[in-house]
């Protein structure tokens, strides 16, 4: 299976997102095209939001948020995030549970 939001590349594992903000809870909701879809309960304002997302992301994949970083997107609703020391089996963790 094919796992487009999430690629091996120079190091780091390579996370395509697409950003809900403003939800009432920050959880995974899905895959939104040829991304994985996170609603964050934070408010696109002075990279709050982007904080809340980097931090979701490092406790889901229990590593630390400095192992994280926005490559794109700062202020659009499609990011990047490039996650060192987590290959791609790792990051499939921030998948829903089914």
């Amino acid at each position: 299976m094919i796992v487009e939001w999430l690629r091996e590349c120079d190091g780091y594992t390579r996370l395509t997102l697409h950003i809900q903000p403003g939800a009432s809870k920050t959880e995974v909701a899905g895959i939104h095209g040829d991304a994985l879809k996170i609603r964050l309960a934070a408010a696109p304002v002075d990279g709050k939001a982007n904080a809340v997302l980097i931090g979701f992301v490092a406790d889901r994949l229990g590593l630390a948020k400095s192992a994280i970083r926005l490559k794109s997107g700062q202020t659009s609703r499609r990011k990047v995030l490039e996650v060192v020391a987590a290959p791609v089996d790792t990051a499939q963790r921030l998948l829903p549970d089914t």
